[in-house]
């Protein structure tokens, strides 16, 4: 039986730490964090995810300034928004919850969010100070796996990685994220040819390809860590990426879905935004730094 990696009490650990760190620079700083998730539209996964994010920040002491625009809102309200946001010192980080209704263009968005005080690492530059190995935000899903790696105790550094999916938001970071803690990293994705034989070859495979129970037993090596990203509704019922019944009997530790990723990215952003503020207000983040990825 596989060990399972635990994201929701990894999560629950992190928002306890925030807490504290929030609660003691409070009084220095003069006001606590403050998160923007700005949200386009009516996607109802979404508002889900809105609403989960801002309850975690209540739990921390993070004070939430979001916005909801209607779906019809031109490119041109979003920007002011979140220009307003970006001049805001209430704000230290912002957050455009994606995906945007049809004819937005999330490219020039992102772009526009202060680099600072993007909370999901997403801006050109933050994801340059990616590859260069220099400070700063980091993407909230991939540094949330790099966390919950490392309290499971799975060993990195020299491990035969294997990263399937190559999208901006997950994978490419991801698998720099890897070779940063000197796994050696191959990136796969949905259309690489023989996908079985690449992922048979992983000591470490993390799977955010975006297609349900893409990777069954036939791709994992025995006695691999298997990271599933993928969240996915069939049947009525909650699945990712991989197909965990059977995958998990031969794994020697596997995230669940729910529970395993997802509260990680929301924990990451949480910590994206503590951070930020501990900067801006000089306050130390020595407690925090086995976070940031």
């Amino acid at each position: 039986m596989a060990t399972l990696l635990d994201g929701r009490r990894l999560a629950a650990e992190i928002e306890r730490r925030l807490a504290a760190v929030v609660a003691e620079g409070r009084a220095a700083a003069g006001r606590p964090p403050g998160l923007a998730v700005l949200r386009v539209g009516d996607d109802p996964a979404s508002g889900v995810y809105v609403a989960n994010k801002e309850k975690a920040c209540a739990r921390v002491g993070i004070g939430s300034h979001g916005a909801h625009l209607p779906a019809e809102s031109p490119a041109e309200e979003v920007l002011a928004m979140i220009r307003r946001l970006n001049a805001d010192p209430r704000v230290d980080g912002i957050l455009l919850q994606l995906p945007l209704p049809a004819g937005l263009a999330e490219g020039p968005l992102l772009g526009a969010i202060d680099p600072d005080k993007d909370a999901d690492g997403l801006h050109t530059l933050n994801l340059g100070r990616l590859i260069k190995g220099e400070p700063g935000p980091r993407s909230c899903t991939p540094a949330g796996v790099m966390a919950l790696l490392r309290q499971g105790g799975v060993p990195i550094r020299g491990a035969r990685a294997v990263v399937v999916g190559r999208s901006i938001l997950v994978g490419k970071p991801m698998a720099l994220m890897l070779q940063a803690a000197d796994a050696t990293v191959t990136l796969a994705h949905s259309r690489t040819r023989h996908l079985a034989e690449v992922t048979l070859e992983a000591e470490l495979l993390v799977v955010a390809a975006g297609r349900p129970r893409l990777i069954g037993a036939a791709h994992v090596r025995p006695g691999a860590v298997v990271v599933d990203v993928g969240i996915h509704r069939l049947d009525g019922k909650l699945c990712g990426d991989v197909d965990y019944a059977a995958v998990e009997p031969i794994a020697a530790a596997i995230t669940p879905v729910p529970g395993g990723v997802g509260p990680m990215t929301v924990a990451m952003l949480l910590v994206n935004t503590v951070v930020a503020w501990c900067h801006r207000h000089g306050l130390a983040t020595a407690e925090l730094a086995d976070l940031l990825a």
